[in-house]
Parts: C-alpha cells; structure tokens; sequence
C-alpha cells in the first residue's frame, strides 16, 4: 500500500494537504545521489516519508506515511529530519497524530548516522505524548528493523495492516549470520497481536473507525445525553427493595454464579469502545480486558478482570498486572479518568507467576495507582480475592455491587488457615468483614450498587445502572484538580482501620 492509498483511505477525501519541504541534503556519494535519483522517480516522492494534516470525519490530525516505494520506506537523515518537524509541528498546533510506518528499517547507504536519527524521532514523539496528545500507529507491510523499534513501537494504541510482515531483526541478515533461516509465523501482524505486542489487526478502512472512536475519546470532551434513555428512570429508581441483611457467604455464592454479569456486560452498555490488547511488550493476559469507552458521555480508560476468562487455574498473571499498568499509562498520558474493575478468584499460584515476578507487579500497581495524576474509580463487581483484586482498589471512589466482596484469601482459603479445613468458610466470610456492607461501614467502600435481588437474576439492569454509577463519579472527579486528588488518596488510604484517626 503506498502512502498516497494509505492517505486517500484514512482521511477524509480532498482534506490532505502536505507539511513537506525539500528534503535536507546530507553530503552523500555520487553513486547515492544517483540512488536518490532514480527511487525518487520510481516512487514519485522526494523521499521515503510524507507528512501533512488532513481531517478525519471533520477532526484535524497530524498525519505521517512511510513509502516503501522510496529504497524500501528506508530512513535517512533526510527522512528523518522530515519526520521530526512533523511531530513537532503536531505539538506546537495541538494536533493528535498519526503515524503509519511501512520500512525496511535504516538506510544503510547512510550508515551509522541514518542509525542514530531514531533517537531523536523517539524523542521528538515522546515530547508530543508528554504533552497530553494523542499518538495512534498503524504498521504496514513491511515494518521492520529500527522503525519498529523506535517510532513504531511508541503508539498509545497500535493496529497493523492484515499480514503484515513486522519485526525487529531481518530474516535475510538472521540467516546469513547463523546459517539457517528465521521461523516461519514470527514476524507477522497475527503473531504480534496474539503476543500482546499489538492492540489488533485490522484493513485501514476498519482503522479509520477505530481511531475516530480513539480520538473522540482521548479528546476528553463530555458527551452530554441530552434525553435520558428510557431504561435509565427504573434503574436510578427502582421500585424493588434490596436485601442489605444478606450474609457474607450468601455475597460469596451469588458472586460465584456463572450467570452473574461481569465487566464484558458493562462495556456493552458503554459507548465509542476501543479494545485494546496486552502490555505492548510482548505480554498478553486473557483473564483481563482493557479498552477506551464512554460511560453515559464521560470519556476514560476501562481496565479489569473478565470473568469469563478465568476457569480452574486460569488466573490472572503478571502480565495482567503489567497490562493494567499500561491502562495507568494511557490515562496519565491520555488526561482521561480510569475505571477499574474488580471480579477475580484471585491471583495466579503457579512457578511462572512467581519466577515472572507477580508480587512485584502488584506493589507497583499499588504504588502508580496511589499516586496517578488522573481521577480513579474501582468497581468491586463480584469476587474480590487476594493481591490480584487489591492490586486495582486504590482509588478516588471504590463502588461495590450488593454482593461483590473483598477478601485476603478466598473464605476456603481463610478457613484452611485457621481452622486447617474449609468448612469454617462462611463463618470466616463473617468475621473478616468481607461483604459490601462492611467494606462500606469501614471506609474501604463509598457506595453500594444494588441488586434487586441479585445480579444474575437482572443482569441487564444491573449493568446499566453500574454504568450510570461511574458516570456519576467521574462527573464528579473531574472537577478537582490532580494536587487536589492525590492529597484526598493519600489521607483515604492513611486512615483505614484507626479508630481515631488524626488525618
């Protein structure tokens, strides 16, 4: 696909208008110039890059396509050069960028110099992040060597072209150094994808819609719902009464019913959805789900547990924790409030999750959640158990389903370590204080999103008035200032458990 087909699918028709000048010229040999030359020809650009801005369904963007056509969308000084001024016009106007690589990595005519232009594109696109915009990638067929690793790689979300070919060591180069060929499968868009390197792979039409939904969002602008659905009046009134005496065992089996709705629900009654997937590093956790979404007109980040993921000892691992880290990330870089969400059996006990460094994973999501520049909601939707549910808690506001619960260990677990048996287990779901109710009494909850009489039994309902529940909250949070937020989390989590507290 060359840069001008990428330009006429993604952007709106007639809008491109291009930023380039005459590239800079490096003192090259009279071979090369003869290079350039004819690939200039060939090609029908002055380069291998092409930069602009143009419009996306009516929205202004940066826009920069690599043109393989060009000594194989190589970069040079003069590429690269382009490339930066680009990125950093994109921040001067405030614009959200995007970047569209397709190369065969750098210009080896140029050597080592070429080599090093990468830093300072990774910088120029790091400056542009820091700054709050947006900065959406779509790799084509070929990405490969030092664009992959630079620019390439820095996207908030990445999607890449359907059988792409995309990697950082070329096959011919791997060959000749170690007499046998690359494997088959590794370098290709699926692989990626499938290894949490990517957020999906999808043909440019389908990422035109998805960046316009990713735009919208990152842009932070409420959407206001002018005329209330009609579902919403039942659900932020209901008629039926809740049952607050329930017992904490009872909290416990009504959160182990299969047909209870989990975050998946949640997000169907979400608006302008964006799934995303993995770390971006090479982890890719099923057991949990991270997308870009609206609640009821408010914009943020969405990350938590799927409890249709985990089965038997199918738990969440490191790389959840890396990946809910990421969603930290986003939100930060992005200027949008996140929601978390909590339904677990709890933390994977494997030999892999611990030599891959889970307990480490949960202390740093402790200490970024605590300390996030952006508004926080938890949602405690069913189970809560271990390190792996207190690992996505600290927050502005904490929201509880009737019978969601939070735990140390699964009552079982807690029973086994007392009483040497399970069979003490609701007893000890009632003295530990695990249900909505005592999590709420003790500070550790702010509200309770009811049940009528229990979530599996309305699970449409239910959903939708969890939605309307954070919606509310982050209207709320995002009227305070992040000095103002950060001081609120700190004294929250300082006071929990005092019986006089000084704070």
């Amino acid at each position: 696909m060359s840069a001008e087909v990428l330009l006429a699918t993604l952007l709106d028709a007639g809008s491109f208008a291009s930023w380039d000048r005459p590239p800079v010229e490096p003192a090259v040999s009279p071979r090369y110039r003869q290079e350039l030359v004819a690939a200039a020809e060939r090609a029908g650009t002055d380069e291998s890059v092409t930069t602009g801005e143009g419009l996306l369904r009516g929205r202004r963007v940066a826009v920069i396509a690599c043109e393989f056509a060009f000594l194989a969308g190589s970069i040079g000084v003069a590429a690269a050069e382009r490339i930066v001024t680009a990125v950093e016009r994109a921040t001067e106007l405030g614009l959200p960028l995007i970047a569209s690589p397709t190369s065969g990595g750098t210009r080896m005519q140029e050597g080592t110099v070429a080599f090093v232009q990468m830093v300072k594109i990774a910088g120029a696109v790091a400056v542009h992040k820091a700054a709050g915009y947006p900065y959406l990638v779509y790799l084509r067929d070929p990405t490969m060597g030092g664009v992959f690793a630079s620019w390439g790689s820095l996207g908030h979300i990445t999607f890449a072209e359907p059988g792409a070919m995309i990697g950082f060591l070329g096959p011919r180069v791997y060959e000749a150094l170690y007499g046998r060929p690359f494997p088959d499968g590794v370098q290709t868009a699926e692989n990626l994808y499938r290894n949490g390197v990517i957020d999906g792979v999808v043909p440019v039409e389908v990422f035109r819609r998805i960046a316009h939904r990713a735009l919208s969002i990152a842009g932070g602008t409420v959407v206001p719902v002018t005329t209330e659905p009609g579902w919403a009046a039942p659900v932020r009134n209901p008629t039926t009464s809740a049952n607050p005496d329930a017992s904490a065992w009872d909290s416990v089996l009504s959160s182990r019913d299969p047909n209870r709705p989990g975050l998946r629900d949640l997000l169907r009654h979400t608006t302008q959805r964006v799934p995303l997937s993995g770390t971006g590093l090479g982890d890719s956790d099923r057991t949990v789900v991270l997308a870009l979404a609206r609640f009821a007109g408010q914009p943020c980040v969405v990350f938590g547990h799927d409890r249709a993921g985990q089965e038997g000892e199918n738990t969440m691992g490191p790389a959840a924790l890396r990946e809910a880290r990421r969603a930290m990330v986003l939100a930060r870089e992005l200027r949008l409030p996140l929601v978390l969400v909590i339904d677990t059996v709890g933390a994977a006990l494997s030999k892999e999750a611990e030599e891959r460094g889970l307990a480490p994973e949960i202390a740093r999501c402790l200490a970024d959640l605590v300390t996030l520049d952006t508004p926080t909601v938890s949602v405690l939707l069913g189970q809560g158990t271990g390190g792996g549910a207190l690992a996505l808690l600290p927050a502005d506001r904490v929201l509880a389903a009737r019978n969601g619960w939070l735990a140390p260990l699964p009552p079982e677990g807690a029973s086994a370590v007392v009483f040497r048996d399970t069979e003490h287990a609701p007893e000890m779901a009632a003295a530990q204080g695990i249900r909505s109710a005592d999590l709420l009494a003790d500070g550790i909850v702010d509200r309770i999103v009811e049940e009528f009489p229990d979530a599996a039994a309305e699970p449409i309902a239910f959903a939708r008035r969890t939605v309307l529940a954070v919606a509310a909250e982050l209207a709320d949070l995002r009227a305070r200032e992040p000095a103002e937020l950060r001081a609120a989390r700190r004294i929250r989590y300082r006071r929990i458990g005092l019986v006089d507290p000084v704070f």
